[in-house]
């Protein structure tokens, strides 16, 4: 599992046909490597996503909001057995006009639905604590409750040494469900974007490579804004179908 607890970056998101993208992937090696984690590079992710009764969560990024804020539970999937004392993150994603900023502390899965869905903090780091009376101050303010589940597949590259803090992710079979709750459990509802595209995301601390987006411009892409947790909810018809919602 990652251990870095926060960082600020940029994200752009673009949607490709799968054939497209395989091919893209093999063009990106000449520039980047395999992500270190999972298994090549891929990675499985679930994500069990927090929101008030009205979905202010949803509502702050179909609106918008220059600032908003949505809370998860986050597991990296692997092959050993998944129980109360496995590790995963609680984590705050905050949007602050184009800047994505990630804060989050690891915990066993059991402590974090205690804290999450009981108000029970958990024994933490001292360093952890700015994080851990915000989570709390935000489950208190806004009633969050378990909302839904999403899961994808990844395949991870890393930029070089010349490019610190570059990512390309493509997320494969990405799929929700608004039944069940539980991380624990490995089962999806439906799909949220067709099997047959993949989603990619360009992360990037400051500034994106002159060669990346040369690639972007010669391939056409269009850029999109997309949320899975947003998706997942439309899909499911939870909430009215949204001007960004992909069919």
């Amino acid at each position: 599992m990652e251990t870095i607890r926060k960082f600020n970056r940029f994200e752009l998101k673009y949607l490709l046909p799968y054939d497209v993208a395989i091919n893209l992937q093999r063009e990106l090696r000449r520039y980047m490597t395999k992500d270190k984690h999972g298994k090549n590079g891929e990675y499985t992710l679930s994500s069990l996503y927090y929101d008030s009764e009205d979905y202010r969560c949803y509502w702050e990024k179909i609106e918008g909001l220059k600032f908003r804020r949505k809370l998860r539970i986050r597991r990296y999937v692997d092959n050993d057995d998944f129980n109360d004392d496995s590790m995963v993150f609680v984590e705050i994603k905050q949007r602050l006009d184009r800047v994505t900023q990630k804060r989050r502390v690891p915990m066993k899965y059991g402590d974090a639905l205690r804290f999450c869905n009981e108000g029970i903090i958990p024994v933490h780091e001292k360093s952890d604590l700015a994080v851990i009376e915000e989570i709390d101050s935000m489950i208190r303010l806004f009633n969050l409750k378990p909302k839904a589940i999403t899961t994808y597949s990844r395949r991870a590259f890393v930029g070089s040494d010349y490019d610190d803090g570059l990512r390309v992710t493509f997320d494969t079979d990405v799929s929700y469900r608004k039944n069940n709750l539980n991380l624990a459990e490995d089962f999806r509802e439906d799909y949220m974007i067709s099997p047959d595209r993949i989603l990619m995301e360009i992360k990037v601390n400051e500034r994106i490579p002159y060669w990346i987006t040369e690639i972007v411009a010669e391939h056409n892409f269009r850029l999109i804004r997309v949320s899975k947790y947003c998706q997942g909810l439309e899909t499911a018809s939870v909430v009215p179908k949204s001007f960004f919602h992909i069919y």
